[in-house]
């Protein structure tokens, strides 16, 4: 959640507060402030490392799982390093360790055991996470000011998402079979590595003289949110409009789920899948969390690349409730008048979240699941922290566990 991009709700955002990002498996998240940045413990709430500079901001601030690298960016007023700079910082050194310079501004960074991942407006480019970072790949992609990118952390799956050189479009590549760029082309230069000079912590994968890419006409409008599950199978993606979240399967592009958040626009800062990916939760500017099930509770029509469009027909998407079961004690909401699909706008067969709940403030937020069964965690622009509880059986509206803040106006003296 990139707070650096002016919103309606960006007053109530906490002073200084410009990021804030879970790590891979949820369990940490990290934010970047105007002085430095700092890490969380999700559950429970707690500060487990920050590190403040006197000379600027940071506006990115990466995870890789719980380990000691992270990725940084400046931001803000007074910016701690150029925006089109790349910093993987070592926390054990207390410094930066490598620093790739760009062209223009960096939009976004994510990390895996042995590749990262750098969002330029126009371009993603792929390095080898190793002695000396190397350039593997580079895509085109369609103008992409919000750094959209979606990366796989399963050592198994090395899935890369991101948007396609069309609006709306999304493009899949498996980066285990991708024939990787040409050494000699352009890079940044690395002034330094993480790494031990005789043996790599994280040796480069190998890779297969095959292609596997895939381009899916997701939606008419410009993406706005786009992620994946742990081991890059499935992956969710809503619009600028903020009414429908599609889930696609990555390896045959099938359209899996569609389902209604509401009939307002919203800005959709968060999709996250749970680690069974059974459950998504979304988060969105008006502080409302919403949670749907992916299992028995829609159907699901072969969506291939290229072919038809997200507006060619009233059974894109079509929402179906299984014959054998009928009363679906945790299926999504439907309404009444689901049965007459055929008959009425598609409005009415729409599959509606199964839990939700509303936080405190209107304000930008983002969610997960928690570590303890059936809660979702909630991190939010005004610098406070939820857990909220759902019924896996009822849904329905979600009670509120604990709240915290992990921002106080004491931390701005």
């Amino acid at each position: 959640m990139n707070l650096s991009k002016p919103s309606p709700y960006s007053a109530t955002d906490a002073p200084g507060l410009l990021y804030a990002s879970f790590n891979q498996d949820y369990g940490c998240f990290s934010c970047g402030l105007d002085s430095g940045f700092r890490i969380y413990n999700c559950d429970p709430l707690k500060e487990k490392m920050r590190k403040e500079f006197d000379d600027g901001g940071i506006c990115i601030v990466e995870m890789l799982f719980r380990c000691n690298y992270l990725a940084l960016v400046g931001g803000g007023k007074n910016p701690k390093y150029p925006p089109n700079k790349v910093i993987i910082w070592d926390d054990e050194r207390n410094r930066g360790v490598i620093e790739l310079e760009f062209r223009s501004e960096v939009k976004a960074v994510k990390l895996r055991r042995d590749k990262f991942v750098v969002v330029l407006a126009n371009k993603v480019i792929v390095y080898s996470f190793d002695l000396t970072p190397t350039k593997l790949h580079v895509f085109e992609t369609v103008d992409n000011d919000r750094g959209l990118v979606a990366l796989s952390s399963s050592d198994k799956h090395a899935i890369l998402i991101f948007p396609g050189r069309q609006s709306g479009h999304i493009q899949i590549v498996d980066l285990h079979s991708v024939v990787p760029t040409a050494v000699s082309s352009a890079s940044p230069t690395s002034y330094a590595n993480p790494f031990s000079a005789s043996e790599p912590k994280y040796p480069m994968a190998s890779t297969k003289p095959t292609a596997n890419i895939s381009i899916i006409p997701a939606h008419t409008s410009p993406l706005f949110c786009l992620v994946t599950n742990t081991d890059g199978t499935k992956c969710a993606s809503a619009s600028d409009k903020g009414t429908l979240i599609r889930v696609f399967e990555t390896g045959s592009s099938k359209l899996l789920h569609e389902f209604r958040r509401g009939v307002d626009r919203a800005e959709i800062y968060c999709i996250a899948f749970n680690s069974d990916s059974t459950r998504i939760c979304v988060g969105s500017d008006k502080g409302t969390v919403h949670i749907f099930n992916l299992e028995n509770t829609t159907g699901s029509r072969v969506y291939q690349a290229g072919v038809g469009s997200p507006s060619g027909g009233p059974h894109y998407g079509e929402v179906i409730q299984p014959h054998h079961t009928p009363n679906l004690q945790s299926g999504n909401r439907q309404s009444s008048l689901a049965f007459m699909k055929d008959l009425l706008p598609k409005y009415f067969s729409s599959a509606w979240s199964f839990a939700q709940f509303k936080v405190a403030a209107d304000c930008r937020c983002i969610c997960a699941f928690g570590g303890e069964k059936n809660t979702v965690i909630v991190i939010c622009a005004d610098g406070s922290f939820y857990r909220f509880m759902f019924d896996p059986q009822k849904g329905g509206e979600c009670v509120r566990e604990s709240y915290n803040k992990f921002l106080k106006e004491s931390d701005d003296d």
